[in-house]
């Protein structure tokens, strides 16, 4: 199988779900997933907020996605409310489904986010990310 590579660049929580519940499924079919946080994503991951796209905000939907998410194997609900998101929770539920997770190391600098991503996401070099992204077979998502 192949090396699929899924670039999250956006802070909402809907493009959070996607990304990891799409590797995830990825991983379930034989495929080495791998998630690169740049940009919004990789600042809300260290500590800014999140968001969700404007068609989502509403309270009865997120509640809709968290549910069905769970559903299909998608750790996105909040252990203390399923009423809520966490994606602490779900970044967790990822690395544990054999997610590689890694930050982009541009937007790591620009942003000064070094140290202060959970540490289920691997701060890496250019080099290295570089080095990935070629040897990807898919390449899904936009630095």
């Amino acid at each position: 199988m192949g090396k699929i590579v899924f670039i999250c660049r956006d802070a909402l929580e809907n493009s959070i779900i996607s990304n990891l519940g799409m590797a995830m499924e990825a991983k379930k079919a034989g495929e080495e997933p791998e998630v690169i946080f740049t940009q919004e994503a990789l600042a809300a991951l260290s500590g800014a907020s999140f968001d969700w796209s404007p068609l989502f905000r509403q309270r009865e939907i997120r509640m809709k996605i968290a549910k069905n998410a769970e559903k299909r194997g998608i750790p996105v609900a909040s252990a203390k409310d399923a009423r809520w998101t966490d994606m602490k929770r779900l970044i967790k539920g990822a690395k544990e489904a054999g997610v590689t997770m890694s930050a982009c190391p541009l937007w790591s600098d620009l942003l000064e986010v070094k140290g202060k991503l959970p540490p289920e996401i691997t701060e890496i070099g250019s080099t290295e990310v570089l080095k990935r992204l070629k040897e990807a077979t898919a390449i899904i998502g936009n630095l």
